[in-house]
């Protein structure tokens, strides 16, 4: 009887001893499983987080005021003149084409043919007037709208910019004086100013760049001589063409008139200056956007080499204070306290975005320290162009929204071409390394032939094409 309650215990014993661990197992279980459940919940938590935030950094605030019952403008001609923040607008025509998939006019090359007038067979995929369907077209060519008129289609609302042709003879001798000339052959910018005839030859090539460069790109004959009545002809040639000109000088202010004509989005007219020109002020070094930087002594100009660029450009100068006036008398019919508002908008959301997307505070800096080698700017000319190196660890949406506000033209244009031309066989214009944009394959071999009205593209009147 006694061995029978022994037996009994034991076997009560050995029972708790198995259940004993199977809640165990059944807690650990448990366990794991909520905390897999919660890691998992945590990362798309996390996903989502970013997700959320990639899309509330450039979808919530990057709409802007209303545009009201407007329809977005989608077939877009810039005519992107010289050393004139063009590049900066172009990035903006590219993002906008490429986030919405429109279909580029590229040249086989980087330019259309440039210096010689355009001619619609130097867009890529061509094939006749208006049987490809294109939407934008921004890269540099010299104006000519019959043969423009060929690739795009008829609703194309046409745009360009100018700026003072002091600033942009500056610009153009810094950048282009390797390639021009008139330039070459000076010491200084302001020692080509006391005397440009002496060293300025209009049978050179690439003399353009040194004279009426605005007058040139638009497609008229910058070598004539002024008169008010032809510098009026060209006048308003350029306002038959362009339904608007924005100022360089005015460049946010520039861009509200834009968005409101194309009724865009507030993002797609936000941009970072491309191409800023780097300056070494004595107390170190520092940067500065390209109508603002103070100029190293070859480009140093006294008030009276002033006045003299603006004699030798003449006809560019005719142009600016025309279309600068125009550009006046725009705001002041959008209304000078709207326009403050939005230019206030326009500066607020780019702070934002250069905060979230850019290192150094948004500071531009030199192309030798940008770690991604594929966005680092083309260098040419007398000083460094700087450009932007993005913030680590950004999600991958908002990584690729911010590249493309910072991709240079050259590579940018690259791009599109590859989506757009998946399977072309590589051009032997873009085998090309992309050098200083001096022009395509003008050279005037008779050094006795004069530029005549009408020889490159130019009306008897002046006028555009």
């Amino acid at each position: 009887m006694a061995f029978k309650r022994r037996a009994r215990r034991m076997r009560l014993g050995l029972g708790r001893y198995r259940v004993g661990p199977m809640w165990l197992w059944k807690a650990l279980l448990v366990f794991v499983a909520i905390a897999f459940a919660g890691q998992l919940l945590g990362v798309i938590f996390n996903k989502s987080l970013q997700q959320d935030r990639s899309r509330s950094l450039f979808s919530s605030d990057g709409q802007g005021p209303s545009l009201g019952s407007c329809r977005p403008h989608s077939h877009v001609m810039f005519l992107k003149t010289h050393k004139t923040a063009s590049s900066t607008v172009l990035n903006m025509l590219y993002r906008y084409g490429e986030e919405r998939d429109l279909c580029f006019a590229l040249p086989l090359g980087y330019q259309f043919g440039y210096p010689l007038p355009f001619n619609a067979h130097r867009v890529k995929g061509y094939r006749g007037p208006h049987v490809a369907a294109f939407s934008i077209m921004g890269n540099h060519m010299r104006f000519n709208k019959p043969e423009v008129e060929k690739v795009m289609p008829v609703d194309t609302f046409y745009f360009s910019i100018m700026r003072d042709p002091v600033a942009l003879a500056e610009s153009s001798y810094a950048y282009y004086k390797a390639v021009a000339p008139a330039f070459k052959k000076a010491k200084g910018l302001g020692e080509f100013a006391d005397n440009p005839r002496k060293y300025y030859d209009p049978r050179l090539r690439n003399n353009h760049y040194a004279r009426n460069l605005l007058w040139f790109d638009f497609g008229l004959d910058h070598n004539a001589n002024f008169s008010t009545t032809l510098a009026r002809r060209g006048e308003a040639a350029v306002r038959r063409a362009f339904k608007l000109i924005l100022v360089s000088e005015h460049f946010d202010q520039s861009m509200v008139l834009l968005r409101h004509a194309l009724c865009w989005p507030l993002d797609a007219i936000v941009s970072f200056s491309l191409n800023a020109r780097q300056q070494k002020p004595s107390g170190g070094s520092s940067w500065v956007g390209k109508a603002a930087a103070a100029q190293p002594p070859a480009l140093a100009l006294t008030d009276d080499q002033r006045l003299k660029l603006r004699e030798w450009n003449a006809l560019d100068w005719h142009l600016y204070q025309a279309f600068n006036r125009s550009f006046w008398n725009e705001v002041d019919r959008f209304g000078r306290t709207r326009m403050d508002q939005e230019v206030a908008l326009l500066r607020t959301r780019r702070d934002v975005l250069a905060r979230a997307c850019l290192r150094d505070g948004g500071r531009p800096v030199e192309a030798s320290r940008i770690r991604d080698k594929t966005i680092r700017p083309f260098q040419s000319g007398l000083v460094k162009i700087l450009g932007y190196e993005l913030q680590p660890g950004l999600d991958n949406a908002t990584h690729q929204s911010c590249l493309r506000m910072i991709r240079p033209e050259i590579q940018y244009k690259d791009l599109l071409d590859a989506r757009q031309f998946p399977r072309a066989a590589p051009q032997a214009a873009q085998a090309q390394a992309p050098a200083i944009p001096a022009g395509g394959d003008y050279v005037r071999k008779d050094p006795s032939s004069q530029l005549r009205t009408g020889e490159l593209g130019v009306g008897e009147g002046g006028g555009v094409g």
